[in-house]
């Protein structure tokens, strides 16, 4: 009896501690990524993401309105997003994929 708590608490404790770690490896991957310029005016850049057949990009005004909702590839770590149509102010950008998901804040100028 003594075995197979020995053996459960031991399977509790790794599964956390490998729950924890892929947990901290997206939060870095989600740190890596880079939006700029900062503020925007016609291009917004964003480098750091993993590359991606289909990523969903959502861009969002500050009270949470969908402004742009569109369907992009990801190459070479990196996209190249129009957004001189955009009014002025704070913005977020969503990139959702089934390798990453990351959301940013941007300013339009």
């Amino acid at each position: 009896m003594g075995k197979i708590r020995t053996i459960s608490v031991i399977a509790c404790f790794v599964f956390t501690l490998l729950g924890h770690a892929q947990e901290n490896n997206f939060n870095t991957r989600a740190e890596k990524v880079k939006v700029f310029p900062n503020p925007a005016t016609n291009v917004l850049n964003v480098l750091g993401l993993q590359n991606s057949n289909k990523a969903s990009i959502i861009i969002t005004d500050t009270y949470g309105n969908t402004i742009l909702e569109h369907q992009w590839e990801i190459k070479n770590k990196a996209l190249n997003i129009p957004v001189a149509h955009l009014l002025k102010g704070i913005h977020s950008i969503s990139i959702r994929s089934k390798e990453q998901t990351v959301r940013k804040k941007f300013y339009k100028q």
